[in-house]
């Protein structure tokens, strides 16, 4: 599994210019079942996505794709870690 934090590097109109061209990447994302959940920081500075995936270089290629990277209005930290422990729902993802 991958935590993608972003970290806004643009003022927040910069980034709320490009909302719907983000909404629409994630929706591709849950569609391909590659995102588990999403959502803004609080503080608004960022968002949170929570990922899976057998390959990090293909997360990092996801991440590269949304319209926020590539227009340069947000950096991505992504961190890979084993769910060890998880609840019902997200069992299929435990290893």
């Amino acid at each position: 599994m991958f935590v993608l934090e972003l970290t806004y590097t643009a003022p927040v109109e910069r980034v709320d210019a490009l909302m719907q061209d983000h909404i629409t990447w994630l929706d591709a994302q849950y569609a391909a079942g590659v995102f588990l959940a999403s959502g803004r920081k609080n503080p608004r500075d960022g968002g949170v996505i929570l990922a899976v995936g057998d390959d990090r270089a293909q997360i990092e290629k996801i991440a590269a794709a949304d319209p926020f990277a590539a227009e340069g209005v947000c950096d991505y930290r992504i961190t890979e870690f084993i769910a060890t422990k998880t609840s019902p729902e997200l069992a299929p993802y435990r290893q």
